[in-house]
């Protein structure tokens, strides 16, 4: 396929995925005292008791004009499917223009992560009291592009550096992570100027990508004893699949290999459009974990 084809698909992909209507949530719920930090829930369409919780983390790039409510079409989706759903919000980048004034900056370094480990760690709580029929005890997180990165990172929190105010003691109870075209590997990610220049952005600039990266890249946070499956497009040019397979490599160095499903002629936006079947495939692979 020629670029200028491969721009056009491309085009034609973003504008299916963004042209559902947004879906309103049935609660919504703060964490915290920031506008940005709430989760939205959704539940299951057919009104079942037990029914596996799955935590949406959006992507965007970790910037502020992107948040949970372009995924709303994607939560509902899923709880169509009988399953019941929290799309998590947490604060992006946005305050300051980026260098040349050519719009918001990637993500806020720490309250990006800050806000990802408060609400993981407040979710059971209110989960079980906005979705009382949830099943927390079968809860899997996915998240899409960016997000892909916070699912993965919310995973390795027990493995985290001894010194990071993030870490936990011990692994979260879940079944498994889904990570959609996921921002996995940063060196790979830079190398690529994913998303133009958005992971040393994230990270407060070149000067500070090593000291951080050791805090926050998933390739460098392994093994970490939670099932992982990763979803990829292999034409997708806002997370490029060498980008995937170096995060998958990194798993399989680490002795604990991530599964990967390689969806052919599908770009970034069709594994969170419930119009594409790229989408069916990836609510199959959150129902295996989750039943």
């Amino acid at each position: 396929m020629s670029d200028s084809a491969a721009r056009d698909r491309d085009a034609a992909e973003t504008e299916s995925a963004f042209a559902h209507p947004e879906v309103a949530p049935d609660r919504t719920a703060a964490y915290g005292g920031h506008p940005d930090q709430v989760i939205d829930f959704f539940a299951p369409r057919d009104g079942r008791d037990g029914a596996p919780l799955v935590v949406v983390l959006h992507g965007g790039a970790w910037r502020a004009p992107y948040d949970r409510r372009h995924l709303s079409p994607f939560a509902d989706f899923l709880a169509r499917r009988g399953l019941a759903v929290a799309a998590v919000e947490y604060r992006r980048g946005g305050e300051i223009p980026r260098q040349g004034g050519q719009g918001p900056v990637a993500g806020r370094w720490p309250e990006t992560f800050d806000d990802v480990a408060a609400a993981m760690d407040a979710l059971p709580e209110l989960a079980a009291r906005e979705l009382p029929g949830a099943d927390v005890g079968r809860t899997v997180v996915t998240g899409h592009s960016a997000g892909g990165q916070l699912a993965l990172w919310a995973a390795a929190r027990h493995v985290l550096p001894r010194d990071s105010p993030w870490r936990l003691p011990a692994p979260p109870q879940w079944r498994g992570v889904v990570a959609l075209a996921p921002i996995g590997d940063f060196t790979s990610a830079v190398e690529r100027d994913v998303c133009s220049g958005a992971v040393r952005q994230l990270l407060g600039g070149a000067e500070r990508f090593e000291e951080r990266r050791a805090y926050v890249d998933p390739a460098a946070l392994l093994p970490t004893g939670i099932a992982t499956a990763v979803v990829q497009g292999t034409w997708d040019l806002t997370v490029p699949q060498a980008v995937t397979e170096a995060f998958v490599e990194a798993t399989a160095k680490a002795g604990e290999p991530a599964g990967l499903t390689l969806l052919e002629g599908i770009g970034h936006f069709p594994l969170i459009d419930p119009s594409a079947d790229a989408c069916a495939v990836v609510a199959e692979e959150i129902d295996q974990l989750a039943w």
